[in-house]
């Protein structure tokens, strides 16, 4: 600090050399400041606008990472892979796996495919998975086997509802791997798998995150694995406190509907009653096991037949953490080989229990004089409304879509070939609605289980590529829905709608109408294909050709040919009830018994061999006898 002379001599003659020289240097410094700042302040406004950019910038998916690896060292290693052995067929990518775990991808046609299934509401096994399948086709045969044409007896057209968005999450995550074309037919009941028994120990608690979704898993995969047999299935066993904590309200439709293989009691001690009482093997899954009754399950398990998982603390057995993915732990263990375990949400537990109820639902006895339930007509297509409405003559379409069988596009004579199972499924959801659909109706169909804001694009690309595979644009966009043109497109499955229309309708010459339904099918619906949207269209179709022939069996005044329509409507479903009874009635009346005993010993063996009981007689309208 200056001392008071300084300042006095600064007042009386303040511009010296010495504060001349001070002040510049102040101002020198100032002046940096300023500066300084000013480049501070620019460069973080630049890093702050970067970071925005990085944010909106479309990163590569796993997916495409994988992808763009395996092409970039497929490319690199092109010239000496070639030298030393041909190429392996290219197989599209639908899902990677990294250190064995899945990854869900919502822009792949899968929902997630890699070791097991990963859906909206959890993961799968694929044993588990393809047991879900083959649940639902087993739905489907069931429903063929009780379907009565003509009668009007037992369900009409109502048991043809789809099945949930779950199961068909699934199903399309599993026609996406394994590319099948054969006509789906549930697996042969030996082949099924061992179910979840094999890696759960003898007693084993669930703890942690994900407890609650892998004691829903472990209980789906139990049920669905006993459904293809039975009577040497695992039983599994509940008390009801653990199901209504497993299934929530879900718990009470269970109940009164019942679950195949699943037997409810009042309360823990209940459980353990029926578990040690039984000589063969049982799955008990139970809430928290209180240590008064530690000793009580040590003794059921000393019999060797029960295996027990807790949701909850247990003090016998051994103790797993469960995350919200499946994965288990166990305190002082290694982590290698650790098993995952199915783990499910509420909605998607219901959703696949749903499908258990739906294989084996009880049947109605209708009474031989009750009213018969007038079948729904077969809805107006574009051929009867064009037509109805044509004032002139149009040209004929150029673009011919045959769906009745083997799915191909003709185009002036000549086959085009649609490589695109998304472009296959447009043209064939559209065809089969000819009323038309919109965006959301297509994604849902074609990728359930995806939010449609994700796939909104890939469907416009399929369009787009559609168009120009044909050459022809069959697919119209109005008022907020996809049409195909009648005009320029002409579908197989239109002629056979109003085939069967005029069949309905016709007052004279009802055998000629019937023969034209008949001669117009040849195939069912897309064969080869198994879309999980695919069945209630599919089954629609077959049964109005099911019909012509019953109907044209029924005016026939000759036995031999009414039997021959008959055997005609077998060849086409061989899992209908109806049609082989009056086959068996046919054959008798002709004098072939021994026939007539050895169609229906082949069918009972036919219905045992996809996991189907045949209907009791006493459960049979007498057309059916």
């Amino acid at each position: 600090m200056p001392s008071g002379q300084q300042v006095q001599e600064w007042v009386a003659q303040p511009l010296t050399q010495r504060t001349l020289t001070a002040g510049l240097t102040l101002l020198a410094w100032l002046i940096w400041l300023f500066v300084a700042y000013t480049a501070i302040a620019a460069a973080a406004r630049r890093v702050r606008s970067g970071a925005r950019w990085l944010r909106r910038l479309p990163l590569p998916t796993p997916l495409q990472a994988t992808a763009t690896s395996v092409a970039g060292a497929a490319a690199l290693g092109a010239g000496h892979a070639a030298a030393a052995q041909p190429p392996e067929p290219v197989a599209p990518v639908t899902a990677s796996t990294v250190d064995g775990s899945p990854i869900s991808l919502h822009t792949a046609d899968t929902v997630g495919v890699g070791e097991g299934i990963t859906i909206a509401g959890g993961w799968l096994p694929r044993e588990t998975a393809e047991q879900v399948a083959a649940a639902s086709v087993l739905v489907w045969l069931r429903r063929r086997r009780d379907y009565q044409p003509l009668t009007g007896a037992g369900p009409p057209h109502r048991d043809l509802a789809p099945l949930s968005t779950t199961v068909a999450a699934v199903r399309a995550a599993l026609d996406a791997t394994t590319h099948t074309h054969d006509t789906p037919e549930p697996p042969p009941v030996d082949a099924s798998p061992a179910g979840p028994l094999t890696v759960l120990p003898t007693a084993v608690a669930l703890t942690g995150p994900g407890a609650l979704h892998a004691g829903r898993g472990v209980l789906v995969t139990a049920l669905l694995a006993a459904l293809r047999r039975p009577a040497d299935g695992i039983p599994t066993v509940i008390p009801r406190g653990a199901l209504t904590m497993l299934l929530g309200p879900a718990a009470a439709v269970a109940l009164q509907q019942g679950l195949p293989g699943l037997q409810v009691t009042a309360n823990l001690d209940d459980a353990l009653t029926l578990a040690h009482g039984t000589a063969r093997k049982v799955l008990l899954i139970s809430e928290t096991v209180p240590a008064a009754v530690g000793s009580r399950l040590a003794a059921v398990l000393d019999t060797g037949t029960v295996t027990a998982l807790v949701v909850g603390t247990s003090p016998v057995g051994a103790t797993w953490h469960v995350d919200v993915h499946g994965r288990t732990s166990q305190v002082g263990r290694s982590q290698e080989g650790a098993a995952r375990l199915c783990v499910l949400d509420q909605v998607a537990a219901t959703d696949l229990l749903a499908v258990l109820t739906l294989t084996r639902p009880p049947l109605q006895r209708q009474p031989a004089d009750a009213t018969a339930v007038p079948r729904p007509r077969p809805p107006a297509d574009p051929v009867t409304l064009r037509a109805a409405t044509a004032k002139v003559a149009k040209p004929t379409p150029s673009v011919h879509l045959r769906i009745l069988g083997t799915p191909a596009v003709l185009v002036a004579g000549r086959p085009v070939a649609v490589r695109r199972s998304a472009a296959w499924q447009s043209l064939i959801l559209l065809a089969v609605h000819p009323e038309g659909l919109d965006a959301r109706q297509l994604t849902d169909a074609i990728w359930p289980g995806i939010p449609a804001h994700t796939v909104t694009g890939r469907l416009y690309t399929t369009l787009s590529d559609l168009r120009r595979t044909i050459g022809v644009a069959v697919v119209h966009h109005r008022d907020d829905r996809y049409r195909l043109d009648p005009d320029h497109v002409d579908v197989d499955l239109w002629h056979l709608r109003t085939a069967a229309q005029h069949a309905a309708t016709a007052l004279t010459d009802h055998t000629g109408a019937c023969q034209k339904v008949i001669d117009t099918y040849t195939g069912d619906l897309a064969t080869g294909h198994t879309w999980a949207w695919i069945d209630p269209p599919r089954e629609t179709t077959r049964r109005l050709v099911i019909d012509a022939y019953a109907a044209a069996a029924d005016a026939q005044p000759d036995p031999h040919h009414a039997l021959r329509f008959l055997q005609a409507a077998l060849r086409v479903d061989p899992y209908n009830t109806h049609l082989h009874h009056r086959a068996a009635d046919a054959l008798a009346a002709l004098g072939d018994d021994t026939g007539a005993a050895q169609l229906l010993h082949r069918y009972t063996h036919r219905l045992a061999d996809a996991g189907l009981a045949p209907i009791p007689l006493d459960q049979t309208t007498p057309s059916t006898r």
